[in-house]
């Protein structure tokens, strides 16, 4: 019983093609992007946006030799600025479906010793009767020429660090900077001139602090 689904846009049937190595056919499809096609929250093809395939398929000893070219728009967000960004994409792919029977040499496997390893057999893709599915195989191609850090334009500026404005909107914008080896005078200063204008709106307000000192100053002496 075979696993794959006809109906799945990404399932191709090889039945016309046959076995005899050399015989060729094309196939040109258009379909709604399925999940996963993208680098997750940086950028990728829209679950659903439209994706075109043109396919080559051509039969070899070994099985199904296909190779195709995919296009695709891709959306994502600009990793310095936050700000959109779309382009259109173009893919080239090519795969080496094995017949179920056959080793990676294209010979028949005649016992279990003739099996692949198990990690020859994870990166070897295998038609199940007359079909195979495309989708891993071009979800690997798209994802790897998916830029994995997009921008807007090559010459970005980004964000401000202190208030978040996008720089290439205004080149010039800056924030005064205080060297910090003066903000702790900076505060004193504040702070003597608080006092001071809290003394001549109440001038008690001097005496009070006077006569504080002068009681400090006699219980030192004691």
């Amino acid at each position: 019983m075979n696993r794959l689904d006809h109906r799945d846009p990404l399932v191709f049937d090889t039945h016309e093609l046959g076995r005899r190595p050399g015989s060729m056919r094309t196939v040109e499809r258009t379909f709604q992007a399925p999940e996963g096609f993208g680098v997750a929250d940086v950028i990728g093809v829209p679950v659903g946006s439209e994706m075109a395939l043109e396919l080559r398929l051509e039969s070899v000893v070994e099985g199904v030799l296909v190779t195709g070219t995919a296009e695709a728009h891709v959306t994502g967000e600009c990793v310095r600025c936050l700000e959109p960004v779309e382009d259109d994409l173009d893919v080239d792919f090519q795969e080496l479906y094995y017949y179920p029977e056959t080793d990676e040499r294209g010979r028949t496997r005649q016992s279990a010793e003739d099996e692949l390893s198990e990690e020859d057999e994870d990166e070897t893709y295998r038609l199940e009767g007359d079909l195979f599915d495309l989708e891993p195989v071009l979800r690997d191609a798209v994802v790897l020429a998916l830029p994995l850090q997009p921008v807007c334009q090559d010459d970005c500026l980004g964000l401000c660090s202190e208030c978040g404005a996008r720089l290439s909107d205004d080149p010039d914008h800056h924030h005064d900077a205080v060297d910090p080896r003066w903000a702790a005078l900076q505060g004193l200063s504040a702070g003597t001139g608080d006092e001071a204008r809290s003394t001549a709106a109440d001038p008690r307000r001097g005496t009070e602090n006077s006569d504080t000192r002068e009681g400090l100053a006699e219980n030192q002496e004691n």
